[in-house]
């Protein structure tokens, strides 16, 4: 409950308990407070939500118009409690719904969205509360709402016509608020979704949001806005960078990562590195093609004529030495995704070289077409078809316009589900059901299973049956690259494991050709793991009917029953028609899968039957 203490509210430290001592209470039945309620004031009343105590008052002649002793109307009391009941009845009474009050001059929308009462925000702006009114200290209700991190308000507010680069009397965005007040992600990451200006300073101090963000030591919001790409070296009215406040304030943490910024913008490099550096696309091709490079160089070292050890160990310590030089001057925070889609795509190269080159095309090692080089090359095929289709096709990104997100933020408002469970404060849509945000592609992904690094994409509704076919075929792939290297040993390799044992036979095959047992061992590797995956994954659609990211937070999830041992998931409909499902496997109309557009399913409530159940006629 809050109660006269708080006709001025703090404006420079956060709403705490220690400004109201009355409790609050939603259950006014409950025997902890005076059961005779005939005997209270009307604001004790408001303040409680008492209304039958309160039109009996009104009835008798209480101007609902009229201030307390503390200059706050009973407006501002229902508002800042929450109770909307009251709220409707004194307005059709005749209460004003701007009328300002308290210490700071504010209207009760202020009050309401300070508190973060979303739904009583609504209602005042229904009954034609202006928003853009400016209280005391300046702050219209924007402002105010960014500053005590209430991201559904925030969100409602701009949707609502809002300007979201608004400044108050002192020359703050909500923007800056947010950064210097709410050390947590959103409304941060709403605000930058919103297209807001991140470079701009403030009226007085020419502060940026990141010169903000430094001076709370808020790391959050730093990240956010290095990744929006927020100007490192913009000079506020004293001729100070973020970085120099942040050194001025010794926190490592801060210093590094606005350094590291610079460096990844090519500030603090030589002019022939910079241009390069603020190349987007030359460092990604630095990334991807680092693996080809690295991968050549291991076992070209490996494989040359070289009796000196001492010699190839300096050619290694040349490599690292060189990465080193790469990682650091042109590798940025996408390489998390670019490393290992360029390892994928450097081994399959490589492998694909040596087979063709010392092993299919090799006139000593005689492998029948029909049943070795015809099957390799349709296998070769249908893997760089899933691949593509894996990499570049649509995963089921969640997409709508700007009107159209707008819309749903106030639709979700206005019937009290602006719930951040079911809304993306990042993608700004209404989540559908089995949808996740990738953190990684930064996108809402419609039945989302994973993040893939291998393939660089995120895998979901438009694209998880080509990233099983992908598995399949590079498994085959691989398994080849084994076969293929077995038999070249047998040839070319003075060595045999019956009788040599395995210590002698691993000895000499890797001496006999350096390079053919590193594309051995790498082989080996990504076979482990990709049979691991392909299993895992077929045991999650087949069995378990359930994606990924559901299997590892089903617990988060209320349409899901967890138990120590299992899963229970309500899209699992049996073995065979989650394969049939999953595969759209269609046989003369005999068998028909379950047409399902993840993208707008929001419920678990779908039709099974009409059409879209397999059938065995």
């Amino acid at each position: 409950l809050y109660d006269s203490s708080l006709t001025k509210y703090p404006y420079s430290e956060p709403w705490t308990s220690d400004h109201y001592n009355h409790g609050y209470s939603e259950n006014v039945g409950r025997k902890s407070h005076v059961d005779d309620y005939s005997t209270w004031d009307i604001v004790k009343a408001t303040q409680y939500g008492i209304f039958e105590r309160c039109r009996e008052l009104v009835e008798a002649g209480y101007d609902v118009q009229q201030p307390d002793k503390e200059n706050v109307t009973l407006l501002h009391w229902a508002a800042i409690n929450n109770r909307i009941d009251l709220v409707k009845y004194y307005i059709s009474k005749g209460a004003m719904v701007d009328q300002l009050g308290g210490d700071l001059n504010s209207t009760p929308l202020h009050w309401a969205t300070r508190q973060g009462h979303l739904s009583m925000v609504v209602q005042l702006l229904k009954y034609g509360s202006d928003p853009s009114l400016i209280d005391g200290e300046g702050c219209s209700c924007v402002h105010l709402a960014a500053q005590f991190g209430h991201t559904s308000i925030v969100a409602y507010l701009i949707a609502k016509g809002q300007d979201v680069d608004m400044m108050d009397q002192n020359g703050m965005t909500p923007l800056m608020w947010a950064a210097y007040r709410t050390h947590s992600v959103d409304p941060t990451r709403l605000l930058l979704t919103f297209n807001v200006s991140v470079n701009l300073g403030d009226k007085y101090h020419k502060n940026t949001a990141l010169h903000w963000a430094v001076l709370a030591g808020n790391t959050t919001v730093i990240t956010l806005l290095l990744d929006s790409n927020s100007n490192v070296d913009a000079q506020n009215i004293k001729g100070e960078t973020p970085l120099d406040l942040a050194k001025q304030r010794k926190n490592v943490w801060m210093v590094n990562h606005l350094q590291e910024a610079r460096q990844a913008k090519g500030y603090d490099s030589p002019g022939y590195l910079k241009k390069l550096k603020m190349d987007k696309e030359f460092r990604q091709k630095i990334m991807l093609g680092t693996p080809f490079l690295v991968i050549w160089l291991v076992g070209f070292i490996a494989d040359l004529d070289i009796d000196s050890w001492l010699l190839k160990g300096l050619m290694y310590c040349g490599v690292w030495v060189t990465v080193q030089f790469l990682s650091k001057s042109f590798f940025d925070h996408s390489m998390h995704s670019a490393l290992p889609l360029g390892i994928y795509l450097a081994t399959k190269f490589w492998m694909y070289v040596t087979c063709q080159s010392a092993i299919l095309l090799n006139s000593s090692v005689h492998l029948p077409f029909a049943t070795v080089h015809l099957p390799f090359l349709l296998n070769s095929v249908c893997l760089f078809y899933n691949f593509g289709k894996s990499w570049k096709s649509d995963p089921g990104i969640i997409k709508a316009s700007e009107e159209q997100k707008k819309k749903t933020i106030v639709e979700l408002a206005e019937t009290g589900s602006l719930d951040l469970s079911i809304f993306c404060s990042t993608c700004l849509i209404r989540k559908p059901i089995r949808s996740k945000h990738c953190a990684v592609c930064n996108r809402c992904i419609a039945k989302f299973d994973h993040h893939c690094p291998w393939v660089g994409n995120c895998v979901g509704s438009g694209n998880h049956r080509y990233f099983m076919g992908y598995l399949f075929f590079l498994l085959c792939m691989i398994s080849w690259m084994i076969y293929g290297c077995i038999c070249y040993w047998r040839i070319h390799c003075a060595t045999n494991y019956t009788k040599d044992g395995f210590w002698l036979y691993l000895t000499q095959i890797a001496s006999c050709s350096p390079w053919m047992f590193w594309m051995f061992l790498n082989s080996v590797f990504h076979f482990m793991w990709v049979a691991v995956l392909i299993m895992c994954q077929l045991y999650q659609i087949a069995g378990l009917g359930i994606t990924t990211n559901e299997r590892m937070n089903a617990r988060r999830y209320k349409h899901f029953k967890v138990t120590a041992t299992s899963i229970e998931s309500p899209f699992n409909h049996g073995c065979v028609r989650n394969l049939i499902d999953f595969f759209e496997i269609r046989c003369c109309g005999l068998i028909r899968p379950k047409a399902i557009d993840w993208t707008t399913q929001y419920t678990i409530e779908y039709d099974q039957t009409s059409g879209s159940g397999y059938q065995l006629v």
